[in-house]
């Protein structure tokens, strides 16, 4: 799920997933972190889901994805679309 609030100068998108599914560790990998594993990994919260918050520049377009542990690559089902391959963010 991606949660957003538009500041003036650019875009918060917080990625949520629960905490379990899938198990293990998971990160949020886009064009905005040059598709660097790891980067930006979800951390559990205390309501038990798990999140990142990043900062991006507003009126953009993102391709991302979400990598778990295994090489397990999967979409974002809540995202604003989908091109086959990533899901797609607009900010």
């Amino acid at each position: 799920m991606l949660e957003r609030f538009r500041r003036k100068n650019d875009t918060q998108i917080t990625f949520v997933l629960p905490s379990d599914q899938p198990c293990g560790n998971v990160s949020v990998v886009g064009d905005f972190n040059d598709w660097q594993p790891g980067a930006h990994p979800l951390v559990e919260r205390e309501d038990g889901i798990r999140a990142v918050t990043l900062h991006l520049p507003s009126e953009q377009c993102y391709e991302f994805r979400y990598l778990a542990a295994d090489n397990y690559w999967f979409d974002d089902e809540h995202a604003d679309a989908h091109d086959g391959q990533n899901s797609i963010l607009h900010t």
